[in-house]
């Protein structure tokens, strides 16, 4: 009598086989999964009212979100596999758990309205992904396009739209209220719309640092990293004070330079 059951074959027709990979190739992968668990732990600690380990791990998975793909091409572990995880973990981090640790600390007391924006800046999140995605692969754009974002990248709109909870944490007085969940949706559909804008948003990727300025450079982004250690959340509102603020000076660097090289274009995705 034959086995009940056959041989499951995952290429039956001859494909590829399974092969060893290095551990170089994996681990990019694992630092994208431990970027998903992050989040979802922030999901869960929001639940469970337990509103700043939920932004530190919120914070903690877009950083992991940020550095996976640099890390893939630094240790030339590239692969489908990775993109595509990496553009999944990239909708979980950047816009679903941000969307959900806010609206379960502050726009559910706006009712429908609140939820409707929880809602607007997660698809808002998903489209500007999948527009990146799409138009990075275009070279017939200008190479000095390439500076700059088309909207404000996920990861910033991420960082953003948490800006209700830092100023809740500053023990400023500022207590969670129907008046201010409307305000904070009104904020939260605000970002939506930045993040999908066509509005030019330098990247800072071709920025050099001179030789006889690279000291004060490292002294400086390590002096940023102390206060966000030790004043985070004081640390983080006056970041998404300055992000704010850079936006226009961003856009008008990018007509300038547009006007310099003679072209009438939106900016690339490119970068």
């Amino acid at each position: 009598m034959g086995a009940p059951f056959k041989k499951f074959e995952a290429h039956a027709s001859g494909g590829p086989r399974i092969r060893e990979i290095p551990m170089r190739m994996v681990l990019p992968n694992l630092v994208t999964v431990l970027a998903i668990c992050a989040g979802l732990s922030g999901i869960r600690f929001a639940f469970e009212d337990r509103f700043e380990p939920a932004v530190v791990m919120v914070l903690l998975a877009a950083f992991l979100d940020g550095i996976d793909g640099r890390l893939a091409r630094m240790l030339k572990a590239t692969s489908k596999f990775g993109a595509q995880m990496d553009s999944l973990a990239d909708i979980v981090n950047f816009g679903v758990a941000p969307a959900l640790v806010l609206y379960a600390f502050l726009l559910d007391l706006a009712g429908s309205p609140g939820w409707i924006a929880a809602l607007l800046f997660t698809i808002a999140c998903g489209m500007r992904l999948a527009r990146f995605n799409v138009l990075a692969e275009e070279t017939d754009q200008p190479a000095w396009q390439s500076e700059y974002f088309v909207g404000v990248p996920a990861p910033a709109g991420a960082v953003l739209v948490m800006l209700p909870l830092y100023l809740y944490f500053l023990r400023l007085g500022l207590e969670p209220s129907r008046p201010a969940a409307f305000v904070a949706t009104g904020f939260t559909v605000l970002v939506a719309f930045l993040l999908v804008s066509r509005l030019p948003v330098y990247s800072g990727k071709s920025v050099k640092v001179p030789g006889d300025r690279v000291l004060p450079v490292i002294l400086g982004v390590v002096l940023y990293i102390l206060l966000l250690m030790a004043y985070p959340w004081y640390t983080l509102t006056a970041s998404v004070a300055g992000y704010l603020v850079f936006l226009p000076f961003s856009v008008r660097a990018y007509s300038k330079r547009a006007m310099r090289e003679g072209e009438k274009v939106p900016p690339s995705d490119i970068g």
